[in-house]
């Protein structure tokens, strides 16, 4: 089982985040090579691992520089507000090198945040997720 451990001084502030990659999915990939187009390169980001999310997001920036196309529109409750219209992306997230996901990620805006994804229960469904706040570190596995 693949795995990814850290350290991150002030865990508690910073909260568990890790670079990633985000990418166009497969379908879309195999569908703009057959046509002898070009293929968005991956984006390096950074991501918090979120178990209070229920679904993936990606800042709204990354629908631009990977020229995604949505896949439906829903409502979707915050924090600070209900049911706010945002839509959904096909995307797929490499999380580390031998670990890769495709989900439907939500566009949002993600300011004043040092993050440009939040890693929600869709895809922490599939592993393991540790949060060891006395030594300031997390485990993810797959």
């Amino acid at each position: 089982m693949p795995s990814f451990t850290t350290q991150i001084p002030n865990l508690r502030v910073r909260g568990p985040v890790m670079s990633i990659q985000i990418a166009i999915d497969t379908m879309t990939e195999e569908s703009l090579r057959l046509q002898g187009d070009s293929v968005p390169t991956p984006v390096s980001v950074m991501a918090m691992v979120d178990p209070g999310a229920t679904q993936t997001i990606i800042r709204e920036d990354l629908v631009q520089r990977l020229n995604l196309k949505p896949l439906s529109a829903l409502l979707v409750t915050t924090p600070v507000s209900t049911e706010v219209e945002c839509y959904q992306f096909p995307v797929r997230l490499f999380l580390f090198p031998e670990v890769a996901f495709e989900c439907a990620a939500i566009a949002a805006s993600l300011q004043y945040q040092d993050i440009q994804c939040l890693i929600g229960r869709d895809i922490l469904q599939h592993g393991i997720f540790i949060y060891l706040g006395h030594n300031e570190s997390f485990t993810l596995s797959f």
